[in-house]
């Protein structure tokens, strides 16, 4: 849907209201009370969709009007993220902030995480401004909005997966004569100049998974043809910025050059845990589908139990029946392994599958036992014990 007017104005942070709520779960319009306090004590602004909209310009990492950083874990940030952005999580700010070691201190950055009830945003932001960046700003409602109001940049492990899996529309936004000379495998040609002329190649559903791609991180191509995708009423467009020399890079396969094979073999990788749980693709999840069916039938095994990582007022607000809270953010690794119970397969989870990966990954890189630990990397929004669950795609990372 095309926009009429960008809104140059920011949400100033003082009107913002602990009425923050929409009633049906899911549809927050501004921050829960507790990331308001944090956004009024770090003296932060919120700028909406429309302004960030402004600022991502042509998509591009050289074509942005200002520095997106995406403060969720790396994995969620490689699933989809809004174009151009960088990455810095929360917990692990002073590995990634080196990004923006030549950026000039007055350079504007907005940063986002999972929506208006992640306090993720908050924090890096407050981090940056201690770093001396002197013009930061929340889009607050973050991800969740923008993916379903634009479309989103991918990274590579996700086109990769959809082309082994053929789960999506690949598409060479590039020019014909270089679609001719070598592509990725499976694609499609629609140069960005020539799209009326071969709109009739798009898929016929506008739910269709498509992911756009061109000549790399400076190339506006593909972000050209997402564009276009999104006005005609296409609903899950993204675009692989790395494009085919990213692909290439990676040693993988194109129509012109066979794939590097990787000599590793997977398939002694295990299906179960020794307990009997039914693991996920990605190291240290749990089979998403599989939790999710036995949770709705109310059949999770006894071995089981479900870790709610989450804030004790968000666990009061609603949680996966049966789930205890184990707030696990400012635990030391130690701290949190010792709060287990013993004996059972622990699943972690959170409300949208960021906090529990960073649980398990404090664990392992802790190095402690999490033989029988797990992750549950899904969207859960409970309301007292009745959920809505929405697991996300595996990578095969």
């Amino acid at each position: 849907m095309k926009v009429k007017n960008v809104l140059k104005s920011l949400v100033v942070v003082g009107l913002l209201t602990s009425s923050a709520y929409a009633n049906e779960p899911g549809n927050l319009i501004k921050p829960s009370p507790k990331v308001e306090s944090m956004i009024k004590k770090f003296n932060l602004e919120v700028v909406d969709y429309n302004y960030a909209k402004a600022k991502v310009g042509k998509g591009t990492h050289n074509g942005a009007k200002a520095i997106f950083v995406d403060a969720r874990p790396s994995k969620m940030f490689k699933v989809g993220t809004i174009p151009s952005s960088i990455n810095i999580p929360d917990t692990d700010y002073e590995k990634y902030v080196g990004q923006l070691k030549d950026t000039p201190k007055n350079k504007e950055i907005l940063v986002f995480c999972g929506g208006w009830n992640c306090g993720k945003s908050p924090k890096v932001a407050n981090m940056l401004k201690k770093d001396g960046f002197t013009n930061v700003k929340l889009y607050q409602a973050g991800e969740p909005e923008w993916a379903k109001r634009n479309y989103q940049e991918v990274d590579l492990v996700v086109a990769q997966a959809a082309q082994v899996n053929n789960s999506a529309v690949l598409i060479d936004a590039r020019p014909y004569k270089m679609f001719l000379t070598e592509t990725i495998a499976g694609s499609i040609s629609i140069p960005d100049t020539e799209v009326e002329k071969l709109k009739g190649r798009f898929p016929v559903h506008q739910n269709e998974k498509i992911i756009v791609y061109c000549g790399g991180f400076k190339c506006v191509k593909s972000h050209n043809v997402a564009k276009k995708l999104i006005s005609m009423g296409y609903r899950d467009v993204n675009v692989f910025a790395g494009g085919l020399p990213e692909w290439k890079k990676a040693g993988l396969s194109t129509t012109k050059s066979a794939a590097k094979v990787d000599t590793k073999k997977v398939s002694n990788k295990p299906t179960m845990s020794k307990n009997g749980a039914k693991l996920g693709v990605d190291e240290g999840s749990i089979n998403g589908e599989w939790l999710n069916s036995l949770i709705k039938e109310d059949k999770v095994p006894a071995f089981i139990q479900i870790v709610d990582v989450t804030d004790p007022s968000e666990f009061k607000n609603g949680h996966i029946k049966g789930a205890i809270n184990i707030p696990a953010e400012k635990l030391s690794a130690k701290e949190l392994f010792e709060k287990l119970p013993k004996g059972k397969t622990v699943v972690f989870n959170c409300t949208a599958g960021g906090r529990s990966i960073e649980a398990w990954t404090k664990l392992k890189d802790a190095k402690l036992d999490i033989s029988e630990v797990f992750y549950f990397d899904a969207n859960v929004d409970c309301k007292g014990n009745s959920c809505k669950i929405e697991v996300n795609e595996a990578l095969g990372i």
